[in-house]
């Protein structure tokens, strides 16, 4: 097995715990450690390099916007709904790089 099919595999696994945090959340963490761990790995290839920021940062943004949603959740139900808007933008990233990932692609990242 070469080193981009290991990589790509872990990658999907990746994926599966970031889906798996909607019910233990710790493997949203887990996920990340192990994304930081290998991204020098990843670094010569784009498509896998491109997964695993796409990854990254949908831990960092998907934390951000918890935070704002808990500390808001006082206010007029405010914080719920930013919950749940953070909840299914963060689902919606994960089952696009999986499927990009799938298709072999790489993710389209801002410059």
């Amino acid at each position: 097995m070469t080193n981009f099919s290991k990589n790509r595999r872990l990658l999907f696994a990746v994926y599966i715990l970031q889906a798996l945090s909607f019910v233990v959340g710790i493997t949203f963490l887990i996920a990340v450690i192990v994304d930081y761990v290998k991204r020098g790995e990843m670094r010569g290839d784009s498509v896998l390099s491109s997964h695993v920021t796409w990854q990254i940062r949908t831990f960092w943004w998907t934390l951000a916007g918890s935070v704002v949603g808990v500390v808001l959740s006082p206010v007029f139900g405010l914080g719920v709904a930013i919950l749940v808007g953070v909840s299914i933008w963060c689902l919606y990233r994960i089952v696009k790089g999986f499927l990009y990932l799938r298709d072999g692609r790489a993710m389209p990242l801002p410059s």
